[in-house]
């Protein structure tokens, strides 16, 4: 049981950051729609709209890894033996 309860945690951190990579892209190219819908801009305005949501999701993605470096770290540490700790 303990199995699958892992393996659903991973599908969902997994799926989450799937999304959190996907999310800022979307919503840059869904202004830019809206921007030349609305105020006749040309299509010249999706390129830099995509650019920033790539700019977006590279963002979440330095994040994710600075937090799972630092989880790492920290378990690291909490499994040294140290002199009056036996385990």
């Amino acid at each position: 049981m303990r199995e699958l309860t892992n393996i659903f945690k991973n599908m969902s951190l997994v799926s989450q950051f799937g999304l959190s990579l996907i999310t800022p892209t979307l919503l840059m190219l869904g202004l830019c729609w809206w921007l030349t819908s609305s105020f006749g801009l040309g299509g010249w305005v999706y390129i830099p709209g995509f650019f920033f949501g790539l700019g977006g999701s590279f963002t979440v993605a330095y994040k994710f890894y600075r937090t799972t470096m630092k989880k790492e770290k920290k378990q690291d540490q909490e499994q040294k033996v140290s002199f009056n700790k036996h385990s």
